[in-house]
C-alpha cells in the first residue's frame, strides 16, 4: 500500500522506523525486533540504509519481511551520495520485486573513505531519476524543521526542499525535533514557499543521555531547557531516564495530534518495548 494513500486518512496513526544490522550476523535479531514492532499494528514502517549503501542488501531483506511476512506497509530508504544510476535502478527493481510500493529517497551521508559518486548531487536528482523509472512508486523525502546541518540559510534549505517536491516527492518526513513549536513554524514557512505535500513529523524517544548527545551531534537539533532538565535529573539513572524519555515523546505526540497533525513517525531504534510503551501511553487517542 502506498504511504501517500495512508496519509489521506484523518484518523491519527503512528508509524515506526527500524534499521538493518551492519553485518549479516545481526540480521536475525533485527528481524525479530522488526517483527515485534510490526505486531503492534503501525500504519507503516521504514527501514534505513547504511552510509554509502553499506546495508542495501539487508535493508531490502528486512523491508521484505515486514511487508510480506507481517503485512505492514513498508518504506525502505535509498541514498545516492555514493550510488551510481545503475545501482539505483537495481535497487528500485528489487524493491518492486518484493511487492513494496514505497521508497524514501535521500542524499545520505558521505562514506568514511570520502569517495562519492557524481551521478547524483542532491536528493532531488535521485527523486527525479526514480520518478523517471517508475511513475507509480510512492516517494518520500526528508525535511529539516531547524534547517539542514550543512545548509547555512533556512531560506536556501526550503528552496532545495521545493526542488525535491517538484521532482516528484509525494510526502516528507522530518528529522527529529524536541520542540513542537519549531515544527509548527516550519509548516507555515514551507506553505508560504508553495510546498503542499503531506509532512510527517519524526519523533525520537530519547531513553539515555548518551543517545541524546549523539543525536544532537549528528543532526544539530536543538534541545529545549525543559528536556535538558530531564536529562540532568535522570540521565544517570537508566530506568528513570528511559521512562522520562518515553513520556516526553508521548507528550510531544499528544500535542501534535491535539493541533491537527494526524500521522507521526517514531524513530524507535529497533526497540519494540519503547514502541509498545509509547502506544500504551496513547491508548484511547490512537485506536
Amino acid at each position: 500500500m502506498k504511504i501517500s494513500k495512508i496519509l489521506e486518512d484523518k484518523t491519527p496513526t503512528i508509524s515506526f522506523e527500524v534499521f538493518p544490522p551492519k553485518a549479516e550476523t545481526g540480521l536475525e535479531d533485527v528481524k525479530t525486533a522488526a517483527g515485534a514492532i510490526a505486531a503492534l499494528g503501525p500504519s507503516y514502517m521504514s527501514v534505513t540504509y547504511g552510509a554509502a549503501g553499506s546495508t542495501s542488501k539487508l535493508t531490502i531483506e528486512v523491508a521484505s519481511g515486514i511487508k510480506n511476512l507481517h503485512g505492514v506497509p513498508v518504506m525502505p530508504h535509498l541514498t545516492c551520495v555514493a550510488s551510481t544510476k545503475e545501482h539505483v535502478a537495481n535497487m528500485i527493481r528489487q524493491i518492486r520485486e518484493n511487492n513494496i510500493d514505497n521508497v524514501m529517497a535521500l542524499r545520505g551521508d558521505p562514506p568514511k573513505d570520502g569517495i562519492i559518486c557524481n551521478d547524483y548531487i542532491h536528493a532531488s536528482d535521485l527523486i527525479k531519476d526514480i520518478r523517471s523509472q517508475d511513475a507509480d512508486i510512492c516517494i518520500g523525502g526528508a525535511c529539516y524543521p531547524e534547517g539542514h546541518i550543512e545548509c547555512a540559510h533556512k531560506a536556501d534549505d526550503i528552496r532545495y526542499l521545493k526542488e525535491k517536491v517538484d521532482a516528484g516527492c509525494d510526502f516528507l518526513t522530518t528529522q527529529m525535533f524536541f520542540d513542537n513549536n519549531i515544527f509548527y513554524n516550519f509548516l507555515y514557512r514551507i506553505k508560504d514557499a508553495g510546498i503542499n505535500v503531506p509532512v510527517v513529523p519524526g519523533i525520537m524517544p530519547i531513553t539515555t543521555a548518551k543517545q541524546l548527545s549523539r543525536s544532537v551531534q549528528l543532526s544539530g537539533t536543538s534541545v529545549p531547557e525543559r528536556f535538558k532538565a530531564i536529562v540532568d535529573r535522570f540521565g544517570e539513572d537508566p530506568v528513570s531516564m528511559r521512562q522520562a524519555g518515553i513520556i516526553y515523546a508521548s507528550e510531544q505526540i499528544i500535542d501534535l495530534i491535539a493541533n491537527g497533525i494526524t500521522h507521526i513517525h517514531v524513530y524507535s531504534m529497533n526497540k519494540p518495548d519503547v514502541a509498545s510503551d509509547i502506544l500504551y501511553n496513547l491508548k484511547g487517542i490512537i485506536n
